[in-house]
């Protein structure tokens, strides 16, 4: 069964939003202004800078595989099944204890409100947070968007008083100097708050449940970005300009102590109340994000099949939510936190390497059927500086997350090989760069095929009588050149099989007709037709010639043939047949496709998913 696509735009832009408001701005400040000096806010600036690659890459590959699972999907795709494997596992572990932390991170703010708090409190309420978002998710992702929308929205009110409240109190002195300790500083800071970013990207996870996923999820995630980076630049710059350097850099509540700086107590219980909804909202994205990998990683048999059943009722993942869910409590409740965000992070930055690696092999396997509505800029310069910039901020994690990574990657590998022994494998993009570059055709088309299939759920096309003759249809690619009458004696011989009739009176039929006029109809172009006895009958042919067929002297080599053949009744429906192969032919790239098409079923591929108006007359059932 499949997910339900029930999430529109605002749902898009306040999952995005919410994954991303919470340490990041609400602790990180102080120890980035420890690091940078009041330069702070332009260190959060560089990191969005670096940031954009990842998130164009991410919007690319959503909009081309609208699937559940987000990265570990576009891995598995791109990189192959061992590739698929590390980032599913790696992408999931990320999400979940990063989710988990927020959860516990609300401890620091519960203390401002509420003194008596202790550590054992903080822990049950976030277990209880984890179980209602549970709830939430298993009846469905329109009420946990509803949650994340109503709670962002809230959010941004809250950090909106604080820009417009904050930006008169500043101090101008508060910014000398502005970098102490120089742009190298600024550079390493925004390695350090990059990760304020990364939950940015989450909601390619849940693109499966996206309504107009072409649309709604690039703008939804840029709308994002633009304005939680207009509010993480105001909100630091007005807390450099607010509170004494030396209590900054030591306070782990800043936009808290500076609120009470300029609104006194008022200020300070709205902060802490905005940043126990940033933690919240960064909690429900992620166990709403995070589930949805076990349920992808199910599906492709990378993990048991259980994970991956849908709920009749509420058409949502429940037992990839309940692993989910479970895992997180138990992070919560006996591990140490804070040292495994570092390493999830370290992972993340690692995810994104791979994320800009798998555009590359997208674009270079040039599968017909990889058509994403939007295209990163850039390409390919953008995602290799992605790539080396990211590789220096892995190493600057240090070594205790770099090693605990190296061993976490190859665990994930030998759960591959070990789980799956390795059978069935589907073909990934990177096969077919291999195929492009050598010339073979190495395995079989089933990436194309998914593809395609992708394409028709992301568009909403519901296939006609045209598509099902199509998908049926006989294919003939001739190698060398060839003239009418031997062609048509080639087709003769393949259409008197189909119809039960003679070779020559078949291949008279054809000839006839070509005497009465060509059915060449444009260079390149040929649809010759002919009639035949019976009622209800109509088939078509796609014929490819890569030297052409020459149907007369004095008209270029015709590469692309639809041979069309149908009883007197179906005169109406051989008027449709024909505005539709038109409709599909007038594409300007169309020739270039169909000479260079691989194979045959390339060929089928290329009229399926052409441009055109379909019947909703003659839809199939």
């Amino acid at each position: 069964m499949k997910l339900k696509r029930e999430l529109g735009l605002l749902d898009v832009f306040c999952i995005a939003s919410g994954a991303m408001i919470s340490s990041g701005l609400f602790i990180l400040p102080g120890l980035a202004f420890a690091m940078a000096g009041p330069s702070v806010f332009v260190a959060y600036l560089v990191a969005a800078l670096l940031v954009l690659p990842s998130m164009f890459s991410k919007a690319e590959l959503a909009t081309a595989m609208p699937r559940a699972g987000g990265t570990y999907f576009f891995i598995e795709r791109s990189l192959g099944g061992a590739f698929g494997t590390v980032g599913g596992m790696a992408s999931w572990f990320s999400l979940t204890f990063k989710s988990a932390f927020a959860l516990v991170g609300m401890g620091s703010f519960a203390i401002l409100l509420f003194p008596d708090v202790s550590a054992l409190h903080v822990k049950l309420i976030a277990s209880g947070l984890t179980v209602l978002f549970m709830i939430l998710n298993l009846a469905g992702a329109k009420h946990a968007g509803r949650l994340q929308s109503t709670l962002v929205l809230w959010l941004f009110a809250a950090l909106a008083y604080y820009i417009v409240r904050g930006l008169p109190a500043v101090q101008v002195e508060r910014y000398a100097p502005f970098m102490p300790n120089g742009g190298a500083a600024v550079f390493a800071t925004a390695g350090l708050v990059f990760v304020s970013y990364g939950g940015l990207t989450k909601v390619a996870g849940i693109a499966e449940e996206v309504k107009n996923p072409g649309k709604n999820l690039p703008l939804g995630m840029f709308l994002a970005f633009i304005i939680v980076t207009i509010f993480y630049g105001l909100a630091t710059f007005t807390t450099v300009g607010v509170l004494d350097g030396a209590a900054l850099a030591e306070s782990r509540t800043p936009l808290s102590a500076a609120a009470n700086a300029f609104a006194g107590t008022p200020g300070l219980v709205i902060m802490a109340i905005a940043a126990l909804i940033a933690f919240t909202t960064t909690g429900n994205a992620g166990i709403l994000a995070a589930s949805r990998i076990p349920m992808a990683m199910s599906r492709d048999r990378l993990l048991p099949s259980v994970l991956g059943r849908v709920h009749e009722r509420f058409h949502t993942p429940h037992w990839a939510i309940l692993l989910t869910g479970l895992f997180m409590i138990a992070a919560i409740a006996f591990l140490d936190l804070v040292t495994l965000v570092k390493i999830a992070s370290t992972m993340q930055i690692t995810l994104f390497i791979l994320v800009n690696l798998a555009v590359i092999i997208m674009r270079e396997s040039r599968i017909q059927h990889y058509r994403p509505t939007f295209r990163s800029p850039a390409y390919p310069w953008g995602q290799i500086a992605a790539i080396v910039l990211y590789g220096a901020l892995v190493f600057k994690m240090g070594m205790i997350p770099l090693a605990v990574t190296a061993v976490f990657f190859g665990g994930s590998v030998l759960w591959y090989y070990f789980y799956t022994g390795h059978h069935g494998e589907r073909e990934s993009a990177l096969i077919q760069v291999v195929r492009r570059i050598t010339s073979k055709d190495l395995v079989t088309s089933s990436l194309e095929s998914e593809l395609r299939e992708i394409l028709k759920e992301r568009d909403e096309i519901v296939e006609d009588r045209f598509d099902g003759l199509i998908k049926r249809c006989t294919i003939v690619d001739i190698e060398g050149r060839e003239s009418l009458v031997d062609f048509f004696r080639r087709i003769a011989k393949i259409l008197a099989r189909e119809l039960d009739k003679a070779e020559d009176e078949v291949f008279e039929l054809l000839m006839e007709r070509e005497r009465e006029s060509t059915t060449a109809l444009r260079p390149g172009l040929a649809i010759p037709h002919i009639v035949v006895d019976g009622t209800g009958v109509f088939d078509i042919l796609l014929v490819r010639s890569k030297e052409g067929i020459i149907f007369a002297e004095d008209t270029p080599p015709v590469h692309a043939v639809f041979v069309l053949l149908g009883s007197r009744d179906e005169r109406n429906y051989h008027l449709r047949a024909l505005m539709h192969i038109a409709q599909i032919t007038q594409d300007p790239d169309f020739d270039d496709k169909w000479t260079g098409a691989r194979r045959p079923e390339e060929l089928r591929n290329i009229v399926l998913l052409g441009e055109r108006r379909r019947d909703e007359a003659d839809r199939e059932s």
